[in-house]
């Protein structure tokens, strides 16, 4: 049998980088040109004036949802499904949100964690089946690495094979992670060699293998432990791994090119990307605005369920400590002065998504996009401009000292 032949990683990361998809890139906040208005200027609640006319041009469609200190829902829309159905989108469109489905996949494990099922510290030697052969590094990867990117394992497996689905990818927009998204993924872990550096490195990789792992752990494969640890507590109705079962799913937001794939035209449609494997959990789901606003809603208060509050609490804690992209469990957390924000952003086919919150002030953001652009700060910009409003409007009430 031929075995692949492996290319560097620092050259296939090279040649990766401009796609990104399924890659966690963290969106960079604009400074709010709003927030230097004078006192007594109402505050407004229109996206319209807090950002770019820009926005509306970025896909065909985007939803934009917002929860308020008040805990009030706020949403907005832009454009349609697609040009030629043209069903305007809403906050029960479906979208694919990629890289999100980690996060959702991420917190089930969390779950299974403060059930007792499994611990933080379980190692891949005591986690995996006997017979999958791993090297002295993977043996001693931990479950708690696998979630928080500090594993060592790179973004995808490096060989040419790889290489050669992603160039066909920029052509056709095909989705080229098949092997990880099988059991062959697991074959990565026998010549696995740590690297020197402890800082998070994102992988898809270490998430297949995570699915492998709970698949093997609980019987059940990552999709379907989130629905029942996840969908079904906060009744999140319109959240699936197999979008088609649901009602929505003739109506959904359909993908189009942006920033990729290069050689397709931008606004064209491209493909859906479809996992059945160890990808499921890790880039699978299609949901809604208002679900994701659920779900973030349940990270700024109790839900009432103790296993589930305390799992999310493990969630939010910060494993690798830094101003910018700390790791948390599957989210990442951004430091701006008084402000805390940590997100998620996914990249898949032809959609980008984004779920933000700052847990001090009470305030979450969803945006989701039908088409794949690298220009994702809107989440993280409106974050920052209901920060600057509420901050401001407290130092118009200051009482001022004679």
């Amino acid at each position: 049998m031929n075995t692949p032949r492996r290319l560097s990683a620092p050259l296939l990361g090279f040649m990766l980088a401009g796609c990104g998809t399924l890659s966690n890139v963290a969106p960079v906040a604009e400074v709010p040109q709003k927030a230097q208005r004078a006192c007594g200027f109402p505050s407004s609640r229109d996206i319209n004036h807090w950002l770019p006319t820009l926005v509306e041009q970025q896909s065909p469609g985007m939803v934009v949802g917002v929860i308020d200190a008040n805990n009030q829902r706020h949403y907005w829309q832009f454009g349609v499904t697609d040009t030629t159905h043209k069903h305007p989108v809403n906050e029960q469109t479906l979208f694919a949100v990629g890289s999100l489905s980690k996060g959702m996949t991420a917190e089930a494990t969390a779950v299974l964690v403060a059930q007792g099922r499994l611990h933080w510290s379980d190692t891949l030697e005591t986690l995996m089946p006997p017979s999958v052969p791993l090297s002295a590094d993977a043996k001693k990867i931990t479950l708690l690495q696998l979630v928080t990117h500090t594993s060592g394992l790179p973004r995808q497996n490096m060989d040419l094979p790889m290489l050669t689905a992603f160039i066909r990818y920029l052509g056709n927009g095909e989705n080229f992670y098949s092997h990880l998204d099988s059991d062959e993924v697991v074959a990565d872990l026998a010549d696995f060699s740590k690297p020197g550096s402890t800082e998070p490195h994102y992988s898809n990789l270490g998430y297949a293998v995570l699915d492998y792992v709970l698949r093997y752990q609980t019987g059940q494969r990552a999709d379907q432990l989130v629905q029942t640890l996840i969908f079904e507590p906060l009744r999140m109705q319109n959240s699936s791994f197999t979008p088609q079962k649901l009602k929505s799913y003739p109506l959904r937001a359909i993908g189009h090119a942006g920033s990729q794939p290069k050689f397709i035209p931008r606004g064209q449609v491209v493909p859906d990307w479809q996992f059945s494997g160890n990808m499921l959990g890790a880039g699978g789901l299609y949901t809604d605005t208002a679900d994701l606003l659920t779900f973030a809603a349940a990270h700024l208060e109790d839900t009432g369920n103790a296993t589930l509050d305390n799992a999310i609490h493990e969630t939010m804690q910060i494993y690798y400590p830094r101003d910018k992209e700390a790791a948390n469990i599957a989210w990442v957390t951004d430091t701006y002065g008084e402000q805390t924000i940590t997100f998620q952003v996914g990249y898949i086919g032809g959609y980008s998504s984004y779920i933000g919150i700052d847990r001090k002030n009470h305030f979450a953001v969803v945006v989701l996009q039908n088409s794949f652009t690298w220009q994702n700060n809107l989440g993280h910009s409106v974050l920052r401009q209901m920060f600057e409003e509420q901050h401001q409007t407290a130092t118009c009430r200051a009482p001022v000292s004679v």
